[in-house]
């Protein structure tokens, strides 16, 4: 599931050359390419398929004219993604039928005027939800009820995302889901789910919560939309678009016309990708379970070497995150986030909701661990944070589970300078993500994932995160918006000279 950096001495020159000639081979290639090979092509992204031949010319040419007025950036995404989990959203003609942008459809070269595709008044949405397949019916699932939030964790766990070769599975504890699903002002409305009529047995699930979105100078008073889940028996019922266009509806009938979604799976069409890096903290057990190889020519005690990390931290300052530091923090993470194209906006409640874990709550599992650094005249200058997603382990194993530690939002005064200092940036971040490493170990943590986001490629390859094989592909509902990076260059590697835009994690 993740790769180790593989330098091979002496050759690494040679390399770059041959995937350069590659590269400016492959757009000559596509004109060569006949009809049967722009199948088989296509056959890797159904979703890329189903856009380039939506269309009505039935001239067996046409897809291959369409493929070739694609950019390279479309193929190649259209190519990084090819898991079972496709077949789930993106064969489906769907989103054609949605207000959504298309593959080719902009000149790669010219900017595109941003804003909503298609406008519409809540007087013109119906208010009645689409009728579903005999035996099933809607349900508004209410995850304040235990007895209901644990049916939703019994779906998303036997059902939801696994990796492509089905070894781990996301294991969403009841706490997560309180704490992904209920942020401030959530709506019971947007936790929307199906039910087979005769069982009562809940076989689908979708969700949203309202966010403030800024794209650029525009704040969006949008959801995101997340955990869409159906049973494995019923992926051929063809559900999945009927719950997006549910919570669609739903979401517009709240006067909500944009929504944000992420997937690993290649729709029309990313505003960004990132890449996932992942930094093994007990990588014998992730050795066991197949999570990280054992690279060619070494030994186990030599990755558990490379691995290690220190007992103790090394900030000054450095505590956990109390209530009275939510001003102060939101005030950093405010400024700190206008850096990107892309951010939500967070008020002190949110704040307090998505940074602090009260340990008053002794019952609740922990989800979120948040540390502020405070100087000397008592001013936070810092701030990291990451949060627990545990994996189930599939099949045989002598573990169950990974636990996982996500990076989530962070914020430094270092990054605030004008011009910023770069050099004292990275070595600020290094110092906090470093530090976070040992609570990682200390809440007995396996692994610590983190995306190409945000300042991260300032830090990922000093603190060892190896790149992974997945990528987070950012969508945006009803909004036309110019690229936004993600934080990898064309060659899917870190871009340490211009980072990322993307400044919105996604749980």
């Amino acid at each position: 599931m993740s790769e180790e950096s593989k330098p091979v001495k002496g050759k690494g020159k040679d390399k770059e050359r041959e995937k350069e000639k590659a590269a400016k081979k492959l757009h000559r290639a596509i004109d060569g390419l006949s009809k049967d090979q722009v199948s088989q092509l296509l056959d890797l992204n159904p979703a890329l398929a189903n856009e380039l031949g939506s269309g009505s010319n039935d001239d067996p040419n046409a897809m291959s004219d369409a493929l070739r007025r694609l950019n390279l950036q479309d193929i190649m995404t259209g190519l990084a993604s090819s898991g079972k989990n496709v077949k789930d959203m993106g064969a489906y003609k769907f989103w054609q039928t949605q207000p959504v942008p298309r593959f080719g459809e902009d000149d790669p070269h010219k900017p595109v005027e941003e804003g909503p595709i298609k406008n519409q008044t809540v007087d013109e949405i119906d208010k009645e939800p689409a009728p579903l397949l005999g035996g099933f019916e809607w349900a508004t699932i209410d995850l304040l009820d235990d007895n209901q939030l644990k049916e939703v964790w019994e779906l998303l766990n036997g059902h939801y995302v696994e990796d492509d070769e089905a070894m781990f599975r996301f294991n969403y504890s009841s706490s997560l889901l309180k704490w992904a699903l209920m942020p401030p002002g959530w709506k019971k409305e947007w936790h929307r789910g199906v039910r087979a009529t005769q069982s009562r047995k809940l076989v689908g699930f979708i969700a949203a919560i309202p966010v403030e979105l800024r794209i650029r100078d525009k704040v969006l008073h949008a959801s995101e939309v997340n955990l869409l889940c159906i049973h494995k028996k019923l992926r051929s019922k063809r559900l999945a678009p009927v719950l997006i266009k549910e919570i669609t509806r739903l979401c517009n009938l709240e006067g909500v016309f944009q929504a944000i979604y992420t997937g690993g799976i290649v729709l029309p069409r990313p505003v960004s990708t990132c890449r996932y890096y992942h930094r093994a903290i007990n990588w014998q057990k992730l050795y066991e379970v197949g999570f990280s190889p054992l690279p060619p020519n070494s030994k186990p005690q030599f990755q558990i070497r490379k691995y290690a990390v220190p007992d103790r931290v090394a900030i000054r300052g450095l505590r956990e995150m109390q209530k009275k530091d939510v001003s102060a923090v939101q005030d950093l993470l405010t400024r700190y986030l206008a850096k990107y194209d892309m951010a939500a906006e967070f008020n002190n409640e949110e704040v307090e909701h998505w940074l602090l874990h009260h340990k008053k709550d002794a019952l609740e599992e922990q989800v979120v661990w948040t540390y502020v650094v405070e100087d000397e005249h008592k001013t936070i200058t810092d701030f990291i944070s990451f949060y627990c997603l545990e994996s189930s382990v599939i099949g045989p194993s002598k573990h169950s589970n990974v636990r996982a530690a996500y990076l989530f939002y962070y914020a430094t005064e270092t990054g605030l300078t004008t011009p910023t200092d770069k050099e004292a940036l990275k070595t600020r971040l290094n110092a906090l993500v470093s530090d976070t490493l040992v609570y990682c170990k200390q809440y007995k943590f396996d692994v610590y994932n983190a995306l190409s986001l945000m300042d991260n490629g300032l830090f990922l390859e000093e603190q060892k995160f190896g790149p992974g094989d997945g990528q987070l592909h950012y969508y945006l509902f009803n909004y036309r918006a110019n690229p936004i990076a993600g934080g990898v260059d064309k060659k899917n590697r870190l871009d340490i000279d211009n980072l990322s835009g993307i400044g919105k994690t996604q749980i």
